[in-house]
C-alpha cells in the first residue's frame, strides 16, 4: 500500500482527516481544565472562509490549537502499552505500511538536502528509504483529555507491524538540556496525591518490565539504589513562591527513553493559566 496512492487522495484522505479532526475536537482548556470545543463550527468556518475573512486573518486566528504531539519509537507495542494501559489513553486509530515517493518527500526532503550538502549517505543520518519501500512507516493515535499523542515507527519492510525492531538506533543522550529536545507534560488532577502517583507509576511500569520509566527525585542521589530509597516526599518539586507559586512537577523518562513531565497547577499559577486562556479565546474569536 502506497501512502501517496491511498492516504493522500480521494475518500481515504477525507476519512483520515475527519477522524483526526474528531479526535482533537474534545480539547480541554489545558491547565484550566475547562471543556473546550473548536473555535468555530464547521459552518461558521465555511462562512468566514467564503467571505474571505478567515484566510486573511492573522495566522494564530486560523488555528484550532495543538492537534497532536508525535513520538518516534523503537518498540511500538511497548510504547502503546505504556500510553494506553499505564496512562489510560484511548486509541483513536492505527494505520501503517506507508511508503512511496509522496510520503518520503513530505517527511524527509530537508534531511536528504542536508545529506547532499554534507556529501554523505542519507542513511547515516537516519533517513529511511520510504520512496523505494525498503522501509515502512506505521502510526497509532492515542487520545487523552486535551490532546492526542501519535506514535510513529520506521521499520524494515520485512519486519511486521508492531515490531520491537526499528529502522534507526535510538539516541544515546536524552538530556533535556540539549537544544531541540522536547517533552510530553501530563496534567495531574488537583485532588491527586502527587507523591503517591509517581510511586504507583514506577511500580506499575516495573511490574510490566518497563525499566526505562524512572522519575527523578528532589534530593541528591548518586546511584539507582539511592534513587529508589529516597523518601516518598522527594517525588515532587512543589514551588511555593514567585511567578510559579502553586506549581508542582517532576521529570521522568518514558519506556522509549522519551522525556516526560507530570505537573499539578494550583492556587496562583492555576489562575494565571486560566486568565491567559480566557484572553486567548477572546482574541481568536475577535472579541478583543
Amino acid at each position: 500500500m502506497k501512502y501517496d496512492q491511498e492516504l493522500m487522495q480521494g475518500d481515504v484522505d477525507e476519512d483520515r482527516r475527519d477522524v483526526i479532526r474528531l479526535a482533537g475536537a474534545s480539547v480541554l482548556a489545558g491547565l484550566a481544565g475547562t471543556a473546550l470545543s473548536t473555535t468555530s463550527s464547521p459552518a461558521q468556518t465555511a462562512a468566514k472562509s467564503s467571505a474571505g475573512d478567515i484566510d486573511s486573518a492573522p495566522l494564530g486566528q486560523r488555528l484550532q490549537g495543538v492537534q497532536h504531539i508525535g513520538l518516534t519509537v523503537q518498540n511500538m507495542e511497548r510504547a502503546y502499552e505504556f500510553y494506553t494501559e499505564v496512562l489510560g489513553g484511548t486509541e483513536v486509530m492505527r494505520d501503517g505500511d506507508f511508503f512511496g515517493e509522496k510520503v518520503h518527500n513530505t517527511l524527509l526532503t530537508d534531511q536528504e538536502i542536508l545529506a547532499r550538502e554534507l556529501n554523505i549517505n542519507p542513511v547515516t543520518i537516519g533517513v529511511p528509504d520510504l520512496r523505494g519501500g525498503k522501509q515502512r512507516l506505521d502510526v497509532r493515535f492515542i487520545q487523552f483529555d486535551n490532546i492526542v499523542i501519535e506514535l510513529l515507527q520506521y521499520r524494515e519492510a520485512t519486519e511486521p507491524q508492531g515490531t520491537a525492531n526499528s529502522f534507526a538506533e535510538p539516541r544515546d543522550h536524552m538530556s533535556p538540556a540539549f537544544p531541540r529536545s522536547m517533552h510530553f507534560c501530563f496534567y495531574i488532577r488537583d485532588d491527586v496525591d502527587f507523591n503517591k502517583f509517581i510511586h504507583d507509576l514506577e511500580a506499575e511500569c516495573g511490574r510490566r518490565g518497563m525499566s526505562q520509566v524512572k522519575a527523578n527525585r528532589t534530593v541528591t542521589v548518586l546511584t539507582e539504589k539511592e534513587r529508589l530509597a529516597a523518601p516518598l516526599s522527594s517525588n515532587t518539586n512543589k514551588i511555593t513562591e514567585g511567578a510559579s507559586d502553586g506549581w508542582a512537577l517532576i521529570y521522568c523518562k518514558g519506556p522509549e527513553g522519551e522525556q516526560l513531565e507530570f505537573v499539578q497547577a494550583l492556587g496562583p499559577v492555576k489562575r494565571k493559566f486560566m486568565t491567559a486562556f480566557d484572553v486567548r479565546q477572546k482574541r481568536v474569536s475577535g472579541k478583543n
